[in-house]
């Protein structure tokens, strides 16, 4: 190209940089959060995570920053860090020399290169393949361990490990040696606490924050199973309904009453009655969605799109 085309193009490429307000600099690297910008925020989160009542909603990121890196990946994990996402959502398996790794499918064959169960494979062999992508291409990124993941996150990120209750003192043994128990929230099954208590679970003791899922919607049986965990403060109630119009969900709010957390999801439609991620999103209606659960008692939302999400609930002033 002749040095005046050069020229030419360096000149419009400046114009277009003085009209947008943007620079070389700005193009070639992204903004950055501080340290102590995410440490501040996660002093935040962990200050709401003990008061229920505050009024401010926090975000739980599915997988992490999934559509932007692979899920439940370390760059996955690395961006909702630096989005200012409230918890990062991840998922065990174990491996077939017994290392814990960060897999939601029972099978490697969606999210990586690979074929088979994780627990055919030693560590060694499953960091051979690579992650794939939301559209199922290959990526530069293996699977992460849960130590890799806990060294990631320590002083930075709440994690909310799901699908590891049969893991649960392997996992907790890993986070104990990394001094993050109050940077963990832990996915148990929706059993009193009496029943918990008797499977004697070494790392189970007061401290540890635990998310109890599958609620029945039968609401006496509901009823009993939150006021069980009354006395526990680190307690979350997480039930789903396939369902709005079901008693249940006019029971849903009163879990607040007993000083608990009420985490709603907005994944899918089977998990809130229809009051889904895609309505708000998708069919721009973020008040029938999001709003909704929110009136219904919600001060966790699990969403697949936590950074609309965020923008939302800083726009109602139900975020910092």
């Amino acid at each position: 190209m002749k040095i005046s085309h050069l020229l030419k193009a360096f000149a419009l490429f400046a114009i277009i940089c003085l009209s947008t307000g943007c620079s070389v600099q700005k193009l070639a690297t992204a903004p950055q959060l501080s340290q102590t910008a995410i440490a501040e925020h996660l002093n935040w989160v962990k200050l709401q995570l003990k008061h229920p009542e505050n009024g401010n909603i926090l975000i739980s990121a599915h997988r992490g920053d999934w559509r932007n890196a692979p899920e439940n990946s370390l760059q996955s994990l690395e961006f909702g860090i630096q989005k200012g996402f409230d918890i990062i959502e991840c998922d065990l398996k174990r491996t077939k020399d017994g290392a814990l790794i960060i897999m939601h499918d029972k099978t490697i064959d969606r999210t990586t290169t690979g074929k088979g169960k994780p627990e055919e494979y030693t560590l060694a062999q499953l960091k051979q393949f690579k992650l794939t992508n939301a559209t199922g291409h290959p990526t530069n990124h293996t699977i992460p361990t849960l130590e890799e993941y806990l060294i990631s996150a320590k002083a930075r990120a709440i994690l909310c490990i799901d699908k590891g209750f049969e893991y649960f003192d392997q996992a907790m043994e890993l986070v104990n040696k990394r001094d993050m128990k109050s940077q963990i929230i832990y996915n148990v099954p929706a059993i009193t606490l009496d029943s918990l208590q008797s499977l004697q679970l070494k790392h189970l003791d007061s401290d540890l924050m635990l998310n109890i899922l599958g609620f029945p919607t039968d609401v006496s049986k509901a009823r009993q199973l939150s006021q069980t965990y009354i006395d526990r403060k680190n307690a979350i109630m997480h039930p789903t309904f396939k369902s709005d119009t079901i008693a249940f969900v006019k029971w849903v709010p009163t879990v607040k009453a007993d000083g608990h957390h009420l985490w709603l999801n907005a994944l899918w439609p089977e998990h809130n009655g229809g009051h889904d991620d895609d309505k708000a999103v998708e069919e721009n209606k973020p008040d029938e969605a999001w709003g909704w659960l929110i009136a219904h008692g919600a001060t966790i939302i699990q969403t697949d799109r936590p950074k609309e999400l965020l923008q939302y609930l800083r726009e109602k002033r139900l975020h910092r």
